[in-house]
């Protein structure tokens, strides 16, 4: 008797695309279904004990009909968080089981959240998303993302939910901490190095590198009223020019593989279900063969989400899944719920099981493109080994080092100088706290401000502390219910703090938010979104009664989104915003504070002057900041910009050719000088604004940037191209052009006019 020969989805020398066509023609509709679905809230009930080990006999009894799945989504939380030696234990058993009690042998995905850092146990955690795109600088997000790949990588994870690619044109909304900022340029570009970053050339030979998820598909980042999930009501101009490109060209110049669907409608649509969106646009336009994964929840909210809101497009279940399927999500996460309808949509007749097909294809492409066919398991050695490394420690610390924006600095206070300070009194109630922002994971160390400062001076300066007064009561990103604090008990702190700070020469005020004053707004009692930018609780209250003592102050803000900071502008002579610079917090701050490093980071959005002046952004149209009656329209800090201790001088720019026709393009040169005494990093921006357009165009666009590093005396030469793509927009006909004109160049240090200069690109 003849072995049966070997079927072609086995022939590791065939394609990708030959052994899916192959396989998909081997499995039933049962089996083709399960690769649509994910495993997350359900894993303690289907795969794993109460202490978060693999069960094979509750794994034996869910799965009996050897259907497979799709994906099991983070594995790291099984138990309440596993090492990175139990995770890839973890990983292997889960994966063994499957592949061994599936029909025909197919491995499954393990997704993890990577926002800045896996988030998971050990695991290394640096800046939050906003904190990078003050950094100004890509090579070291790709290089970042690379670093995460590979912790993830090891445990055993295939996928990151991440980059968020959102542009954040709503600093009310509580996720402006996961995205790069308010700049579709900057955005873009953090984009497609994050991209490069986790997937390398997608070739994932070396088994270090995840496949990257870019989310949230699409204009999640200017939620109605500000709050999570709220529709868009942007049109499809700005959608396209705003909105989309960070996608596209994460797509089509670093190759991401999948894409998640946002949770808000556009133009009364949700992305879920947004055929022109999925389809025509991500799919034909851009040429996309990656996969959508749903956001989590997000098929149920086409009908109704229990105890939080639905789009009632569907009358249950079983009709989201319709709309999904038709629109082109190709997986639902995180848990079996609308799709488990799929077989029975199919053999109704609403679906074609050519359309099952035609989802499943590219889910099973990247499975055997990863190897996960041939070679699926992980190492639990090299996983307690590279996890958390010190090599990764010091990555982390260069990206919180490069995150710091200097805002204001007075008489020149900062940097002090330890050799002439006795006592510092450092005081607030982000002093002595770990902040890691939202999606984090417990890193192997951790640093506060407090601890930095001790550490750097040791015994030669004396350290008061106090917390002075309290921002939440307890104040963790998973605790649902956000406590305030009882002013009559911070006004005693306050009082307390105050006599502290008189014994000391020279103040350190640790304030701003916390990880509840700005969170992703989840459920109705999980909330994180805010009508106000000032900092909550009484903390002007404490920076009235430290400014008070008579002694200088020094102010570092941490905070998830930008904070209408007034008073504290108004009265404190320095201040450093820092959003949440990770793990090595402590002392990218001590070096900062006393010098040993020179802040470098830009705003990556802007700073408004309270919540009533927003929308902010400054690539606004002529029209939109004529004036306030009773205030000032202007920003309290712009989009761009960030001081540093030297000083840097930018000659007259010029352009290679200033005169082009609408195909051809040029080069802008600028030489910037440090005429200070320090070694400084300075981001040379550049914006262009078309003169006269045939649709109104924005007063000022950042098509292009470069962070460079000078010794004191040193003069560099900038090289900033200037393309058609840089100077194209959607015209009247909603067709991207190039028009003939003038089109105004700028270049500088921030995006304010004063810090610009101005010359003339002519384009016939």
């Amino acid at each position: 008797m003849k072995s049966e020969k070997m079927p072609l989805y086995r022939n590791r020398k065939l394609s990708a695309e030959r052994r899916t066509k192959d396989l998909l023609s081997r499995m039933t509709l049962e089996e083709k279904a399960t690769q649509m679905l994910c495993i997350w809230e359900g894993k303690s009930k289907t795969l794993v004990d109460k202490q978060g080990n693999f069960d094979a006999k509750k794994a034996g009894r869910f799965f009996k009909k050897r259907a497979g799945l799709g994906q099991v989504g983070r594995p790291s939380d099984a138990g309440g968080g596993k090492n990175a030696r139990d995770m890839a234990v973890l990983t292997n058993a889960i994966q063994e089981f499957f592949i061994s009690n599936s029909r025909h042998g197919i491995p499954v995905i393990f997704h993890e959240e990577c926002l800045h850092g896996h988030a998971a146990v050990d695991a290394t955690s640096f800046p939050q998303p906003i904190g990078l795109g003050a950094t100004f600088d890509p090579d070291l997000v790709q290089r970042l993302y690379a670093m995460t790949a590979e912790e993830a990588r090891t445990r055993g994870t295939h996928q990151a939910l991440t980059p968020v690619v959102d542009v954040a044109r709503e600093p009310r909304w509580g996720r402006v901490e996961e995205t790069f900022g308010e700049d579709p340029c900057l955005v873009s570009h953090m984009a497609v190095a994050a991209v490069q970053g986790f997937q390398g050339d997608a070739s994932f030979k070396n088994k270090n590198k995840v496949i990257a998820t870019l989310k949230h598909f699409a204009a999640h980042g200017q939620p109605e009223s500000g709050t999570n999930c709220a529709p868009v009501n942007v049109s499809e101009r700005i959608l396209r020019e705003v909105f989309l490109p960070p996608f596209r060209q994460a797509i089509l110049e670093a190759g991401a593989v999948s894409v998640m669907a946002s949770y808000n409608e556009i133009d009364g649509i949700p992305s879920h279900a947004n055929k022109w969106l999925l389809k025509d646009i991500l799919r034909k336009e851009w040429g996309f063969k990656g996969y959508v994964v749903s956001d989590y929840f997000a098929i149920r909210e086409l009908q109704e989400r229990p105890e939080l809101f639905g789009n009632h497009l569907a009358e249950d279940g079983k009709e989201a899944a319709l709309l999904a399927v038709q629109a082109g999500v190709n997986m639902e996460l995180p848990d079996p719920d609308c799709y488990r309808h799929i077989i029975e949509l199919v053999r109704s007749g609403l679906l074609r099981e050519s359309m099952i097909d035609a989802l499943v294809a590219p889910m099973l492409q990247w499975k055997f493109r990863m190897g996960l066919f041939e070679d699926p398991y992980v190492d639990p050695d090299a996983a307690e080994k590279i996890v958390g490394c010190e090599a990764h420690r010091v990555l982390a610390l260069e990206a919180a080092r490069k995150t710091i924006t200097l805002l204001k600095n007075e008489k020149s206070i900062a940097p002090l100088n330890p050799g002439k300070i006795k006592t510092i009194a450092v005081i607030g109630p982000n002093a002595d706290r770990v902040l890691l922002g939202g999606y984090s994971g417990t890193p192997k160390h951790a640093s506060t401000l407090l601890q930095g400062i001790r550490d750097r001076v040791g015994d030669s300066v004396k350290i008061l502390y106090h917390e002075g007064c309290k921002i939440t009561v307890g104040g963790s990103w998973q605790q649902d219910e956000v406590v305030r604090s009882e002013p009559a008990e911070d006004r005693k702190r306050i009082a307390a703090a105050a006599r502290v700070a008189r014994k000391a020469d020279v103040v350190v005020l640790a304030i701003g938010g916390n990880e509840q004053t700005s969170r992703e707004s989840w459920m109705s009692n999980h909330l994180g979104d805010r009508p106000s930018l000032d900092m909550v609780g009484l903390q002007d209250e404490l920076v009235d009664a430290v400014v008070g003592t008579g002694k200088p102050v020094i102010a570092f803000l941490f905070n998830g989104r930008p904070l209408s900071i007034r008073n504290l502008a108004n009265k404190v002579p320095v201040i450093f915003e820092c959003w949440y610079l990770g793990q090595e917090t402590g002392p990218a701050v001590a070096e900062v504070l006393f010098g040993d490093i020179n802040p470098g980071g830009k705003l990556p959005i802007t700073i408004p002057r309270s919540a009533g002046h927003v929308p902010a952004y400054y690539n606004y149209k002529p029209a939109a900041r004529r004036g306030y009656l009773f205030d000032d329209v202007s920003p309290l800090y712009a989009f761009g910009f960030g001081l540093s201790y030297s000083r840097f001088k930018f000659t007259r720019p010029r352009l290679e050719k200033a005169t082009i026709r609408s195909t051809e393009s040029t080069v802008l040169r600028v030489d910037v000088t440090n005429t200070g005494k320090v070694t400084g990093d300075e981001v040379v921006q550049m914006y262009i604004r078309d003169k006269v357009s045939s649709v109104t165009r924005p007063v000022k666009e950042l098509k292009g940037f470069e962070r460079i590093t000078l010794v004191p005396g040193q003069k560099k030469t900038v090289a900033l191209n200037i393309t058609p793509d840089h100077l194209a927009f959607y015209d009247i006909r909603m067709k991207r052009v190039v028009e003939p004109g003038k089109f105004e160049i700028m270049v500088g240090n921030s995006s304010r006019d004063q810090d610009l200069q101005k010359l003339v690109l002519r384009v016939k």
